[in-house]
C-alpha cells in the first residue's frame, strides 16, 4: 500500500520482462516512449549503476522544452530500477528548477515482474517528501502522463518482441 505522499501506477504489458527491461534501460528505446506523444525525447543519457546519471530532454509541438537530470540509486538487472530527481550524477544535490516546470523532488521505483504468458507486470511508484508535492505532481498529470508513457513502453517492448 502506498503512502499518502506516493503516486503509483501499474500495467500489464504484452511483452516479456527482458524486453520491457531493455526498452526501459536502452536510451535508443527510451527515446521512443518517455514522453507522451506528440511530445518527443530527443536526448537520453543513462549510466545504469548506483550514482549514475539519468538525463532526459523532452520537447513538444507547443514549444515545450524540459530537461531533467537524476541519479540512479539501485539497479537490479531485469527486476528493479530506483532513481531520484533530488540528486544528480555522483550523488550530488540537484538543482530542480521551478516546481511549475516539473521541478519536484521525488524518488521513483520501477519494478518488472513476469506475469505469465509472455507478459510483464510493470509498476511505477513516485515517492514525494510531503503530501503537497505529491498532490502537485498529481495535478501536473502524473497518472495521465506516466500512464501514457507506460502504455508506450509496452508498445515499444511488444514491437521488439515481434521483431525477434
Amino acid at each position: 500500500m502506498a503512502e499518502p505522499t506516493d503516486l503509483e501506477l501499474e500495467r500489464i504489458l504484452d511483452a516479456p520482462r527482458d524486453l520491457v527491461w531493455r526498452a526501459w534501460t536502452d536510451p535508443v528505446h527510451v527515446k521512443k516512449w518517455w514522453a507522451p506523444r506528440p511530445y518527443q525525447t530527443p536526448e537520453v543519457e543513462m549510466d545504469l549503476r548506483p550514482g549514475g546519471k539519468f538525463y532526459t530532454r523532452m520537447t513538444g509541438p507547443d514549444g515545450f522544452d524540459f530537461s531533467g537530470t537524476g541519479c540512479f540509486l539501485e539497479v537490479v538487472e531485469g527486476e528493479k530500477l530506483v532513481w531520484t530527481s533530488a540528486l544528480g550524477e555522483g550523488w550530488r544535490p540537484n538543482d530542480l528548477g521551478p516546481a511549475d516546470c516539473g521541478g519536484l523532488a521525488f524518488t521513483a521505483i520501477m519494478t518488472f515482474e513476469d506475469n505469465g504468458d509472455g507478459r510483464t507486470r510493470y509498476r511505477a511508484l513516485a515517492m514525494h517528501r510531503n503530501v503537497a508535492d505529491s498532490e502537485a505532481h498529481a495535478k501536473m498529470g502524473f497518472h495521465e502522463g506516466w500512464g501514457t508513457c507506460a502504455d508506450q513502453l509496452g508498445e515499444v517492448a511488444a514491437e521488439m518482441a515481434a521483431e525477434a
